[in-house]
């Protein structure tokens, strides 16, 4: 039990180093190219044991992409982009490789076989059949979408290693179906109404030699991250200091001028994203390995992309050559506020197993710099102290290379260890119910959560900057008894044992207790 302890305070450092400052936003928008490709754009990844009653068997996998939806953004909201393969990769053996890859591919057709919903427009004798310009022209509701003039369909091929496997709906049709996104309240009455007509698009699916069935998810969701991202950015425009004497205490008490919790502090509270969710058995994913397993998501795009100068609707461009990973993303924040600008875009094109040439951004993090040079003398100002360097000092930092790319031997690590970025779960580990889980995770004394897999309540961000400023150079508790893990002292950190937060609260009552957990879009128009 000691040594799970010691793992799991351990492993809040990898998922630290992907959270290097107080600039929260996730992986939305996170490397140069990809800005120009939102729809492949991998925004969060979760990975975690069931905890929906009566699903403990299971793992639920979740991928986000198109960031920062407003949801009133029509006429055309957030299609995925027919030309990619969107994946869900999972390694069971620690190569760093995949070994069952959910593979997505999406469609986009008009309706009346592709014609489109046309209106007679003009007097009789003179009259033409015009297009619209509208994805809908009337209310859809559960078991009605005839009024949509917009279809998205995709497939999902399962591969093991051995050739790739087509799913299908229990219907035994060749497509699933994407729920269109939540346009408004003329269009579908109500929040509930909505829910009601996308819960139909969640399907039962067999998976190839798995004797349970899984489950499949793709549609629109409220955002389920929380960021304070605009005052972030700005050079982290606030002191990200707890400013109550406890979180939500409301009296003032903690550091002067810190940054107190509110959900106005969450500036994608108004933010939608697309959601690719699966859950699949236990038994069907960890195959030979010891039942820990590691995953990630990617996104590809063919190499050459034509556009088409008389474009249609079928035919935008012609897209042609070999699949080339455009997105990747595991743990939160990798690529966003660890790896150098010049690299962002060669971390989203790479793979784990190659993850040993982003090694230096590990061991001597950059940003821990970044935020003394914000606030060291504010700091030194407050507390009338002369703290020489604000961030940790111990360098090489071993802690972080220990826990971000091997994982730790009886705990979180695979059969077999090869150095790679990977979001890593215990599925041994038992899931709390919602009502039982801790936001803080492991540091809330809750083993089911962050760093060990990430559910959407676990708030990844302010248990990460605690840990890349130093907590673990002091003691922590293990089983409940103070201890020093021995990476470092508390000299060697000496804001480590502060209460940093980004303010933004979030926790496992802000999601739905079963699949897809991610709750209900929000409305284009709420009227």
């Amino acid at each position: 039990m000691k040594r799970t302890a010691t793992f799991l305070a351990v492993t809040a450092a990898i998922s630290a180093i992907t959270l290097l400052s107080n600039a929260q936003a996730s992986s939305h928008r996170e490397a140069p190219s990809i800005t120009r490709a939102p729809t492949v754009d991998a925004t969060d990844f979760y990975l975690f044991n069931s905890y929906e009653t009566g699903r403990e068997g299971y793992v639920t996998v979740i991928a986000n992409y198109i960031p920062l939806q407003d949801a009133y953004g029509g006429p055309n909201y957030f299609a995925l982009d027919p030309a990619a393969v969107y994946s869900i990769h999972i390694d069971n053996d620690g190569d760093a490789m995949s070994n069952m890859s959910f593979n997505f591919r999406f469609k986009n057709t008009l309706a009346n076989d592709g014609a489109g919903v046309k209106l007679p427009i003009g007097p009789a004798g003179n009259q033409k059949m015009v297009a619209v310009p509208l994805k809908n022209v009337g209310g859809v509701a559960a078991g009605n979408s005839a009024s949509l003039n917009f279809i998205e369909n995709y497939t999902v091929e399962v591969d093991s290693g051995s050739g790739g496997t087509m799913l299908s709906p229990p219907d035994g049709a060749m497509q699933f179906t994407k729920p269109y996104d939540y346009v408004g309240n003329k269009t579908f009455s109500n929040s509930a109404a909505y829910q009601a007509y996308a819960d139909q698009y969640a399907y039962d699916v067999t998976l190839p030699g798995c004797d349970a069935m899984a489950r499949i998810f793709v549609g629109q969701r409220k955002d389920s991250f929380v960021v304070n991202l605009g005052e972030t950015f700005d050079l982290v425009n606030y002191v990200p200091v707890e400013g109550d004497s406890a979180a939500g205490a409301g009296d003032g008490g903690g550091f002067p001028g810190g940054i107190t919790q509110s959900n106005a502090n969450d500036d994608l509270a108004d933010k939608n994203v697309t959601t690719l969710a699966i859950e699949v058995p236990k038994s069907c994913v960890v195959g030979g390995g010891n039942g820990v397993i590691g995953a990630w998501t990617t996104a590809s795009l063919p190499q050459a992309r034509i556009l088409n100068p008389n474009a249609t609707f079928a035919r935008p461009e012609v897209n042609g050559g070999a699949l080339v990973q455009v997105s990747r993303l595991s743990n939160p924040l990798v690529n966003e506020l660890v790896i150098g600008l010049a690299d962002k875009d060669k971390f989203n094109s790479s793979k784990p197993a190659d993850d040993g040439q982003f090694a230096d951004y590990v061991t001597h993090p950059s940003l821990p710099a970044l935020l003394n040079i914000l606030f060291k003398d504010a700091v030194n100002t407050t507390l009338g102290t002369n703290i020489e360097d604000l961030a940790p000092s111990n360098f090489p930092r071993l802690d972080l290379v220990n826990a971000f790319l091997t994982g730790v031997e009886g705990v979180n690590q695979q059969a077999t260890v090869t150095p790679s970025e990977m979001l890593r779960l215990n599925t041994a580990i038992a899931a709390k119910p919602a009502a039982m889980q801790s936001a803080f995770g492991v540091a809330g004394n809750d083993l089911a959560g962050f760093p060990n897999g990430r559910r959407p309540g676990d708030d990844v961000v302010d248990i990460a900057l605690r840990v890349v400023m130093g907590a673990l150079c002091h003691d922590i508790p293990v089983n409940g008894t103070p201890t020093n893990l021995g990476y470092c002292l508390p000299e060697d950190a000496p804001v480590g044992n502060v209460p940093f937060t980004d303010g933004a609260p979030i926790n496992a009552a802000m999601f739905d207790s079963s699949f897809p957990y991610l709750l209900t879009p929000l409305a284009g128009s709420p009227n």
